[in-house]
């Protein structure tokens, strides 16, 4: 009885329904809020699926990087967003972060410390905790592979110099640069992210090895050593 309550989106105008806009016009067609109302298929006693998505969408800023960070639970505290809807929405929000991220499996040569950033936004741009990454690569500059070395909380994370030096022994690398994630937004390297960073450059130094960058990424930018004069 209960479901027959709900407003679902056959009940709107034709010109109205998510489904039928993306069949006769495409995906891009659509706005923010009929993309999750397909997810979700149907709304609650007082909201169509579109409505119940533009509150959704309302509530995370109109941004989908920003409920791209939130959990199942805080999908389902909202009316008519059961388990099953909410693990819809994250578990979308989740290819698309992967979708965003799948070119980087081509080994591009590494120039600029923007083609740094691009590789690692898609990987920390929604956490709510700092990672710390390593890029390896060879003699030609080009990636052999990344690898997360720590995972920590909101205020930093404890990195292991010996484990990034084995990675980089295990791949052959030539050279590391080095990338973590500031949840909070602030781009200023701590006195912490500044002394692992000498000591990584010493370190790598007496393994023939060279760090040529550490970038810190936020939700829309970032820091480089490199850049800054900082190495």
């Amino acid at each position: 009885m209960k479901e027959k309550n709900r407003l679902r989106i056959r009940e709107l105008s034709e010109n109205d329904r998510p489904r039928e806009k993306l069949l006769a016009h495409g995906a891009s067609s659509l706005s923010d809020p009929e993309l999750v109302a397909i997810l979700i298929g149907s709304g609650n006693t007082g909201e169509t699926a579109v409505e119940l998505s533009q509150r959704i969408l309302s509530e995370a800023g109109n941004s989908l990087s920003e409920m791209g960070k939130w959990s199942v639970r805080e999908f389902t505290r909202f009316k008519g967003m059961g388990l099953a809807k909410s693990l819809s929405i994250v578990s979308a929000l989740e290819l698309g972060r992967r979708r965003q991220n799948s070119g980087n499996n081509l080994r591009p040569k590494i120039t600029t410390s923007r083609e740094v950033y691009e590789i690692f936004h898609p990987l920390l741009c929604d956490l709510l905790y700092e990672e710390f990454w390593i890029l390896l690569l060879n003699r030609s500059n080009r990636v052999i592979e990344k690898k997360r070395v720590s995972q920590g909380g909101i205020a930093g994370t404890v990195t292991d110099i010996r484990l990034i030096l084995k990675h980089a022994l295990l791949y052959s690398a030539s050279s590391i640069i080095l990338c973590h994630n500031h949840p909070s937004g602030n781009l200023q390297p701590s006195r912490s992210d500044r002394g692992i960073t000498e000591k990584l450059v010493a370190a790598s130094d007496l393994m023939e090895m060279k760090i040529l960058d550490h970038i810190i990424v936020s939700d829309h930018s970032y820091l480089s050593f490199a850049d800054e004069g900082m190495l």
